[in-house]
């Protein structure tokens, strides 16, 4: 069973919109790991300004307190951001800022060990970004701007013709090549498992035939609606039964039963999007109405039954409705029978009525 679900969902191709919308969740799972990978980077980069510095003999300048004044504020700001694409931003500037502190910084030492240095600042920098939730082109970006600004071949003795220059390319290729392999490999086995979710989500807790939420759904959002205080309005509870629909299935078939059941399940979400709704099963319906009047239900009630009723179909239905107040102190289960004995008097004074509890 996992196993074709899983197929399932690596057949899916993801949309532009659904890519972002795994991006930006991703970022906000992973905000905190971010915010650790900037001052562990931040950490790394002040260790090696010591270290460099003071082996080169330079000491600690103000320039190094500026950029760690600046490295500081970017984290803070990271600690605000909501949207990827500003973290996108955020991390580009980082890296600007430590590679050029790092150039800066080698750039006193002794030229023989220029090469070194660069590649071993390019190489913890490379790891850091290949597990931050950046995009793609700022990913890309960062490996440019590294690889622009810590060039161990640019203003070092190191020439690529010699052993050392060679040995220094190969390496440098193959850091570059890992970075990238991992981070597509592992975007993309990110991306995979949120598709899965997706989709085992949509199972567990939409309607497959009628496309809306089913029990499972309806029980979970209406109890959070019913939890939530202080109430400003009342809370009602809508039941929903098709009418009939035992003969229309008996006199043409499921298949126009599965019809009417889509078409009754559209006209609730045109009349009632704006609040919780379900099926329930077989030919019943759910809709949890938080802080309305009762004015207000009357007339979605109203309306729900002529959109149904006036349905240009081939087999037309009605509807009847009970309604019940949910009162404070209720619960859902409560609720629910309350308005199912209101769904009885109207099923047997006349059909296509509602009827409030």
């Amino acid at each position: 069973m996992f196993e074709t679900i899983e197929a399932q969902a690596l057949k899916q191709t993801a949309s532009t919109e659904l890519r972002a919308e795994f991006l930006q969740r991703e970022f906000e799972r992973l905000k905190p790991f971010s915010l650790l990978i900037y001052a562990v980077s931040i950490f790394m980069w002040l260790l090696f300004d010591l270290i460099v510095s003071f082996l080169g003999g330079q000491g600690f300048t103000w320039r190094s307190v500026v950029f760690l004044a600046s490295f500081a504020l970017l984290t803070v700001i990271l600690a605000f951001t909501r949207k990827v694409s500003h973290f996108d931003v955020l991390t580009l500037l980082l890296v600007l800022g430590l590679t050029v502190g790092v150039r800066m910084v080698v750039d006193g030492l002794a030229p023989a060990s220029h090469s070194l240095w660069l590649v071993l600042a390019a190489a913890s920098m490379l790891y850091s970004v290949s597990v931050l939730p950046l995009r793609r082109w700022a990913f890309f970006a960062v490996q440019v701007v590294i690889w622009v600004i810590l060039n161990p071949f640019l203003d070092t003795t190191t020439q690529i013709t010699e052993l050392r220059g060679v040995l220094t390319a190969c390496y440098s290729v193959f850091l570059c090549a890992l970075t990238v392999y991992t981070f597509v490999k592992f975007r993309e086995a990110k991306l995979n498992n949120y598709l899965m979710s997706r989709l085992l989500l949509d199972q567990a807790y939409n309607d497959p035939l009628t496309q809306i939420p089913n029990r499972r759904s309806f029980m979970t959002h209406a109890h959070q609606r019913l939890q939530a205080s202080p109430r400003e309005q009342d809370h009602y509870l809508m039941m929903i039964d098709i009418d009939n629909f035992k003969k229309v299935n008996d006199t043409y078939g499921h298949d126009i039963g599965d019809e009417v059941l889509i078409r009754v399940a559209a006209d609730i979400k045109a009349v009632m999007v704006t609040f919780v709704y379900a099926r329930l099963g077989g030919e019943e319906f759910a809709i949890y109405l938080a802080g309305v009047r009762r004015e207000d239900v009357e007339r979605l009630a109203t309306e729900l039954c002529r959109l149904v009723r006036e349905q240009p179909a081939r087999h037309p239905v009605t509807i009847s409705i009970g309604i019940a107040r949910v009162n404070d102190g209720d619960s859902l289960n409560q609720a629910l029978v309350k308005a199912d004995a209101a769904l009885y008097e109207s099923k047997h004074t006349g059909k296509d009525r509602f009827t409030f509890q």
